[in-house]
């Protein structure tokens, strides 16, 4: 059979990978920072209700523009947002497309502070995008106005992907990082400015939101697979000017969100305050990882999601099939010396723990 070297492969797409993040049937999942509390029973028997009705219709096309849903979200944000300032699409991943589809492209660059989220150059690569990778502090993966200032200005990208809390650091960002990038981003050319939020209800820090107020090129992503803990759900959106809405609206495939994604999606918000009194809980994981790990002689890093990043080893892979042995999954990104472990339940954090005491022992 043939392979890829076969085929008219995109020069750009030769020798990469797919996003592939394990999945492994293991007694502890703790790699892909879902929300480990499942969705309460009244959501499910209303999920249930709504996809009932919902089927009845299926023989027409959804609503394309999910009036209804984004209502719903731009209630939920609370900032002031109308529905026309806020988009909806198959999971945060598939907004960075259309942002990237709308603003990116054949000539264009994007630019990112790594460790951070792979899907950022991954997608870049995907839209002919070129991408740049800015880096973050090596102490403690934080992102200083000064190093995120120089970078904008030596790459004069196109867009600029800021991450808060950062995916795998944990790490958030003052506003002051944002607003300064920003006005520097829009020296010389028209700039989009994403700041992902998949993370943000779980932070200490609040929203960067207010910040999109006077600024037409910010755009702030966010995800409902975190801490609305419906991962299989597959729901995204953004809030930004409309505008942007406009701009995405371009680029979008018909129908894009099905009629079952947008039951189920305003069906959770309906029920948002029971969704969202998981979050506690998963954060008070979150921190005994933090001081279990440094406990253990580790190094972790301060975290405001739902997840540790944690070292530093000689070899990380080594370490990560150790803990696999023991029934123990989590995430190898990639960074030399480091690993990253999801906060999962009560149970699952003390599997985790006596597995790492295990394998340092």
């Amino acid at each position: 059979m043939s392979g890829l070297d076969d085929l008219p492969l995109r020069d750009e797409l030769r020798g990469q990978a797919p996003y592939g993040a394990p999945q492994l049937d293991v007694p502890v999942r703790l790699n892909t920072n879902e929300n480990p509390h499942p969705p309460p029973p009244e959501l499910v028997a209303e999920i249930a209700a709504r996809a009932v009705g919902t089927a009845i219709g299926l023989n027409r096309y959804p609503d394309r523009e999910a009036l209804a849903l984004r209502a719903d979200l731009a209630e939920y944000l609370g900032t002031g947002l109308g529905a026309d300032q806020v988009w909806a699409a198959n999971g945060s991943n598939e907004i960075l497309q259309q942002l990237l589809q709308a603003f990116g492209g054949p000539g264009r660059t994007a630019l990112g502070f790594e460790p951070s989220y792979s899907m950022h150059p991954i997608i870049s690569r995907g839209t002919g995008t070129d991408w740049v990778a800015g880096r973050r502090d090596e102490r403690d993966f934080t992102l200083s106005i000064d190093a995120a200032v120089a970078a904008v200005a030596e790459a004069r990208p196109n867009l600029v992907f800021l991450c808060s809390p950062n995916n795998p650091t944990g790490t958030a960002l003052d506003p002051a990082v944002v607003s300064t990038v920003y006005d520097e981003a829009q020296r010389e050319r028209a700039t989009m400015v994403v700041v992902d939020e998949a993370y943000a209800e779980f932070s200490h820090r609040p929203s960067l939101l207010p910040l999109l107020t006077g600024r037409p090129r910010l755009v702030v992503t966010r995800t409902m697979s975190k801490a609305f803990a419906l991962a299989g759900a597959r729901i995204g959106y953004l809030a930004a000017g409309p505008a942007v809405v406009d701009a995405v609206r371009l680029v979008r495939l018909p129908y894009h969100l099905s009629a079952m994604t947008q039951a189920v999606a305003s069906a959770a918000l309906a029920h948002a305050a029971a969704l969202l009194g998981t979050v506690e809980s998963v954060k008070a994981e979150r921190d005994r990882l933090v001081a279990e790990l440094r406990g253990l002689g580790l190094e972790a890093v301060d975290s405001d999601a739902n997840f540790v990043l944690f070292g530093r080893f000689a070899d990380q892979r080594e370490t990560w099939q150790a803990l696999l042995d023991r029934g123990v999954l989590v995430r190898d990104v990639g960074l030399p010396g480091w690993l990253r472990v999801t906060a999962g339940l009560p149970a699952e954090v003390d599997s985790f723990l006596a597995a790492m005491k295990e394998v340092i022992g």
